[in-house]
């Protein structure tokens, strides 16, 4: 919105003021009302929305002290907190002026006023109501997106002894702000844990900033979390906010950060103890305050290696440490997650909600599942489209059942097997790079040459 389409009020007894301000203001602003009685004020602001009212200190003849101006000056914050007051006083009355502004009004003009200082107050004046406005835009925004995310909140699905005792860690470490790591193998649900640990404490109505550590480089890592000032590097072409600072007041979850060099882990450590974060190119460091949530597919033996991981980063992160169990240690739980993924995808793609027929539930029951949910998310997802016979059949699941023929993982893939065609190729030789590192997504992604987030499109595109 430029100056010309913002609304002006003024607000004074005398005649001549209103008419020489309207007169002044209309040339810099679209709008411009003027009132002679304040008693109109409230009147105007219920039918207006003003980016700044020019608010005299005195409506009667001999008043000189400025209270009037005070009483309207609390019925219009009363009425608008966000509103823009500019207080019009006597030249002198000085003292009146500044205890005007200690009441709530931004700034303030002396009469007789020179037209550019009016002219530039009310500019500054309508600027700050535009940050304002802003600012409540997005807190606004921030309130709605955290209502809708703690909404449509899903829990861990199952009811199996090793389920049943993450969901009552979860429960007991959620109230406090201890540092948390959780630890599983791919498609567990590590994410999913996270979100559920921020929807049960005091930040549930705050930000949950989750960062992927496994898919930002080396050299934009500093920049990505601790943010950058405009010309700290080629490319940096204006200041950004880190995720660090974004984070503030929520929780950050640090996805796969057993992923992180250890030059980068010393980083990472020193900015989580002193809870402050300097931008790249900045000398200025800024607090922050957060929750930090981590998670990691990477083994316990091996985050307890020196050379792999710090061990003090290690003690900092896990002050309370989650074991997500895989699917496969809790079959029990296989057919419950199915039917409800069933039902999500029979609605979404508007078919009937069908049963899984017998062969279905044994082949599923006996499946390792080596993507653990994620891989029978899909599988679901897949009989759903697939099924024709009134029921999700094992066909329909397309298992690489035990016994069916699987190529070696350390066999080099031929033209013979795949055929010309592009898209199969890529499909089969994802298949056997995921195979190959039991669905290890950083490891096949890295020997595939493409980023985790690449490779995790392309699983969704190929229904892995």
């Amino acid at each position: 919105m430029t100056d010309k389409q913002r609304n002006i009020l003024i607000v004074d007894d005398d005649e001549d003021i209103l008419t020489a301000g309207k007169l002044l203001l209309k040339r810099q602003f679209g709008h411009v009302q003027t009132c002679s009685d304040p008693t109109q004020i409230p009147a105007l602001l219920s039918a207006n929305r003003f980016d700044a009212i020019l608010l005299d200190m005195n409506f009667s003849p001999g008043e000189s002290s400025g209270q009037q101006g005070f009483i309207w000056l609390g019925r219009i914050l009363e009425m608008d907190p966000d509103a823009v007051v500019v207080m019009i006083t006597a030249h002198g009355s000085m003292n009146v002026a500044v205890e005007a502004m200690k009441h709530g009004a931004t700034d303030f003009v002396a009469k007789p006023w020179q037209n550019e200082k009016v002219v530039a107050t009310l500019s500054a004046a309508v600027k700050l109501r535009a940050s304002r406005d802003e600012a409540q835009s997005l807190k606004l925004s921030n309130k709605a997106l955290a209502a809708a995310s703690s909404a449509s909140e899903q829990s861990l699905l199952g009811s199996s002894a090793a389920i049943k005792e993450v969901l009552s860690l979860i429960e007991r470490s959620a109230p406090t702000d201890a540092n948390i790591l959780i630890m599983g193998e791919n498609g567990t649900g590590k994410e999913l844990a996270a979100r559920m640990l921020h929807h049960r404490i005091n930040r549930a109505n705050a930000v949950f900033m989750a960062i992927d550590l496994g898919a930002v480089s080396e050299t934009l890592f500093e920049s990505e979390l601790f943010g950058h000032r405009k010309g700290a590097f080629t490319g940096a072409n204006e200041d950004r906010i880190g995720r660090l600072e974004a984070a503030n007041g929520g929780t950050l979850f640090l996805d796969e950060i057993g992923n992180i060099p250890l030059h980068l882990q010393a980083k990472l450590l020193t900015v989580l103890e002193q809870r402050q974060v300097t931008p790249v190119g900045s000398n200025r460091s800024v607090g922050f305050d957060v929750r930090v949530i981590s998670a990691t597919n990477v083994p316990r033996a091996q985050l307890a290696d020196e050379t792999v991981f710090r061990q003090d980063l290690l003690f900092r992160l896990n002050t309370v440490e989650l074991t997500l169990p895989p699917l496969r240690q809790r079959r029990e739980d296989i057919v419950e997650i199915a039917t409800h993924y069933a039902g999500l995808y029979a609605r979404k793609y508007h078919k009937p909600e069908l049963p899984f027929s017998e062969r279905a539930l044994e082949a599923m029951q006996a499946y390792d599942w080596p993507g653990n949910v994620r891989a029978l998310r899909h599988a679901t997802e897949r009989a759903v489209i697939l099924a024709e016979n009134g029921s999700y059949d094992i066909d329909d699941l397309q298992l690489k059942m035990p016994g069916a023929p699987v190529q070696k993982a350390d066999s080099e893939p031929s033209l013979s097997d795949y055929g010309l065609n592009l898209e199969d190729m890529e499909k089969r030789v994802i298949e056997t790079a995921l195979q190959k590192h039991r669905y290890n997504i950083s490891h096949a992604a890295k020997e595939l040459g493409i980023t985790r987030a690449a490779l995790y499109r392309r699983m969704e595109k190929y229904g892995f």
